[in-house]
């Protein structure tokens, strides 16, 4: 795994380049820049006691304002001195040698190394300028730089990283080969890899825009809006079930078809996110836009008897609080519920006026409130179904009303002595002493003898089974009067104090007037032209999930604690390019994949590799191992199983059984799925919050009680297990064996060659080929004698052999195609 750096480290990394020794820290540098140099410094050594947080503020000392750094303190003397080094407290102090004057005080764990004091020396030096963080700052359109070679780009994202690229001495390695070019914006535009017919016509087409039709190919396919779902379940912390102890499942997965179906349509990243987080509120909201809120009713819910309902109310609003601000802003905001943000401009009042915007949601522990959908693309078959049902149920109504009214006669006359024992109890007792399950006994008996209310019933049944057919139950957010809103003592719901009304972070730029400052005014300000986050995190997360890493490393935090950009004007371009086209999200992916930052080949040269392990100077193409999604859909892809089936309720692939239960011994609830529904796109398996799917769990998937924004990656002996091991990759290796022997090729070199093709998207080599072969001639010698073993080997799980397929034979390719599949080409996108 990857380790974490200390965002101190990034900071010289960004200020100074790297060099084959480390880091080139920015003291060695003429000028030392706030932003880049000084704010981190401070924010991670300082900040704790001297930063905005009020109450946590020790000695009347605040560093991040210069009044409050500059300003004479109640000793007398003054942090810092601008111009003067030597007169500034703050630099004595940080130099003291006495543990009882030095800071920070060496019980915090820090401490500044002489590189890092010489860099607050020689900025006081120069006048201590203080400055605006970057991110709080609206991205400005920079102007394209110039570079050592004006030709090698096709677009502006290649002039920025190559002017990079010259300040530090590096050069941007080759493009990489046809082959290894598709099966990267493959999977990263489809999540899965080309298949044999696609790689033939891009290989083939030699005209100039072979690629960038190929890449509006992928763009155009509906495995395009599943592949970029998966990161938004993430993001929106999507379950199948409802959290908590019982951890019930529930109905949302219709909520997952609107993400597919508006991402394939392309859906304007602006009107998509309002629709998430305020659909309900448009005017003459249509369904589809409803259905978009179900992203807030992704919050845990616990229905265990006797909870709190306040509690557990104040538990989803504070969640939505922090899941909208990271998503959309990539700022930590949950950090001042409690109190003062300690390093970023936020106030707990602020945390507390966004509060009161997610206050007035009807909210409760269950699936309310709820409304009955069609399915994806089955409106109008559920508008006369519905229609339908309505009118099914009004003939049960009026037939339910008949019975009842005739129940006190059919009493009085019926043959008790035909009537059940429980039935005949309940009429013997006296009307005005029978309990209300008395009432039910005789009611639902007498019902039942009548033939007009049987038919009734039934006809009601027949007609909701097939409404149900083409819909389901959404869970929707729905507006009710605004709740009276209190900042919470160290945020506990149960210690109120002033009232407040709904409102933004007043450190950043104002919202427009609005009647009533809701979700909907929420969403305008949010992607309001001034706002300096929402189009820098956007770019930075598509970045990411093309590269493996942001520009900004720590996605989830563009505050004083994040790291800062790699490339600060690259991220800016792009941030103001997805304006410009209008937040058109698959026009600036092609822009970013038609670069040829990105089509460089992802072998560095050692000096290169060297002097950016991480690839953070972009000298070389992205390679990052497959997510655990795009893992297991490649294996189902090139083995011939993979379902293309769209949409619909969740599924349950084959999982190991051994050892798994649910939380507190409850069942699974896990009956492996019949049919193409066992071999359907990753996202489509239930996601159970306290038994998630294991196999995705070992690859890194989060649980999803709260909102990631990145995964981390790691890199553990269970992951090899469960490539080799696991039944979904057993029957993928098995059914790519069958595929392989039942092909056209009919000698081993044929089969060799074509099973790597397949599963790699590329020729084989002769020397791979010949290594394949002997493998498979091994197996299949050491596999002669055992019959019973092969046929194991080759049918569980995925059942028998096609005729004429010899067990043996198959048993031996099984063994290739699963070597194949944990091939380190095959687990990676290179």
């Amino acid at each position: 795994m990857r380790p974490v750096r200390p965002a101190v480290l990034s900071l010289f990394a960004f200020a100074g380049g790297l060099t084959a020794g480390g880091f080139l820290i920015a003291a060695d540098r003429a000028e030392v820049d706030y932003t880049r140099d000084i704010r981190p410094l401070l924010a991670n050594a300082c900040y704790q006691c001297h930063g905005p947080d009020d109450a946590a503020r020790e000695a009347g000392l605040r560093l991040d304002r210069f009044d409050g750094a500059a300003g004479e303190l109640p000793s007398g003397e003054r942090a810092i001195v601008p111009g003067d080094a030597g007169a500034s407290g703050l630099l004595a102090r940080i130099t003291a040698s006495d543990p009882d004057v030095v800071m920070p005080p060496p019980h915090s764990g820090k401490s500044l190394s002489p590189r890092e004091v010489e860099l607050l020396r020689r900025w006081i030096d120069s006048g201590a300028p203080y400055a605006v963080h970057w991110s709080f700052v609206p991205p400005a359109r920079p102007v394209r730089p110039e570079v050592s070679h004006p030709g090698w780009g096709v677009n502006p994202i290649d002039d920025f990283v190559l002017a990079r690229l010259d300040r530090e001495g590096l050069q941007p390695a080759p493009e990489a080969d046809r082959h290894t070019l598709l099966r990267r914006v493959s999977i990263d535009l489809t999540g899965l890899p080309p298949t044999p017919e696609e790689v033939a016509l891009f290989v083939n087409d030699r005209s100039p825009d072979a690629y960038g039709q190929a890449v509006d190919r992928l763009l155009a396919k509906s495995a395009y809006g599943e592949r970029w779902a998966a990161l938004w379940l993430d993001l929106a912390r999507y379950g199948d079930s409802a959290g908590y102890i019982h951890d019930p499942l529930r109905s949302i997965w219709r909520w997952r078809d609107w993400l597919i179906e508006a991402l394939n349509r392309n859906l304007p990243y602006d009107e998509f996110s309002r629709d998430m987080l305020a659909g309900d509120l448009l005017p003459d909201a249509t369904t589809e836009q409803i259905i978009a809120t179900g992203f807030h009713r992704n919050t845990t819910t616990n229905t265990e008897g006797g909870s709190n309902a306040a509690e557990y109310h104040y538990a989803a609003v504070v969640d939505r609080v922090n899941t909208t601000f990271e998503v959309w802003m990539g700022v930590t905001m949950a950090c001042a519920q409690c109190h003062n943000h300690k390093y970023d401009p936020f106030t707990q009042r602020d945390y507390y006026q966004i509060v009161a915007i997610f206050n007035s949601q009807e909210d409760f522990n269950s699936e309310t409130p709820a409304r009955d959908v069609p399915r994806v693309g089955r409106d109008a078959e559920f508008a006369d179904r519905a229609a339908r049902l309505e009118a099914a149920q009004q003939t049960f109504d009026a037939a339910t009303a008949a019975a009842d009214a005739a129940q006190p006669e059919w009493e009085s006359a019926v043959d008790r002595d035909a009537l059940p024992p429980e039935v005949v109890e309940a009429i013997a007792v006296a009307v005005e002493e029978r309990t209300p399950q008395h009432l039910e006994r005789i009611r639902n008996h007498h019902r039942t003898t009548r033939e007009d209310w049987r038919t009734a019933d039934e006809a009601l049944k027949a007609a909701r089974a097939a409404r149900d057919e083409v819909g389901t139950t959404a869970m929707v957010m729905r507006e009710v009067d605004p709740r009276p809103t209190h900042v919470f003592i160290r945020g506990d719901f149960r210690s109120p104090a002033e009232p407040v009304q709904p409102g933004v972070p007043a450190a950043l730029h104002a919202a427009a007037a609005e009647e009533a400052f809701n979700r909907l005014a929420l969403a305008r300000w949010l992607f309001a032209p001034e706002n300096p986050l929402t189009a820098r995190v956007a770019v930075n997360r598509m970045w990411q999930e093309l590269f493996g890493i942001g520009l900004v490393e720590t996605a989830e935090e563009f505050g004083a604690q994040g790291e800062l950009p790699s490339h600060p004007e690259l991220l800016d371009w792009l941030a103001t390019e997805y304006v410009r086209l209008g937040w058109d999200t698959k026009r600036l992916l092609k822009t970013i994949v038609m670069s040829r930052t990105y089509r460089q080949a992802s072998q560095g040269e050692p000096e290169q590799v060297a002097a950016d392990p991480y690839n953070r100077l972009l000298a070389r193409g992205p390679r990052v191992r497959l997510s655990a999604e795009q893992l297991r859909d490649q294996a189902l892809a090139v083995s011939g199983l993979l379902s293309p089936k769209l949409y619909g309720p969740p599924v349950h692939p084959h999982q190991p059984t051994n050892g798994l239960a649910a939380a507190f011994g409850s069942s699974t609830d896990w009956e492996t799925s019949r049919g193409e529904d066992r071999y359907r796109r990753a996202l489509y398996t239930q996601w159970r919050r306290n038994l998630p799917y294991p196999s995705m769990v070992a690859f890194d998937v989060p649980e999803r009680a709260v909102c990631s924004t990145r995964r981390i990656r790691t890199n553990t002996p269970v992951q090899a297990l469960v490539t080799l091991n696991d039944p979904v990759f057993v029957e993928a290796a098995q059914a790519l064996a069958r595929r392989i022997l039942t092909g056209d090729a009919e000698s081993t070199e044929a089969r060799a060659a074509l099973a790597l093709e397949t599963v790699l998207a590329r020729p084989a080599t002769a020397g791979e080929t010949q290594r394949i072969v002997e493998l498979c001639e091994t197996t299949r010698a050491a596999l002669g004698e055992r019959s019973a073993e092969a046929e194991l080997l080759a049918t569980r799980p995925l059942g028998p052999l096609p005729e004429g397929v010899d067990s043996v034979e198959a048993a031996a390719w099984t063994v290739v195609a699963n070597v194949l599949l944990n091939l380190d080409e095959a687990l990676m996108k290179r």
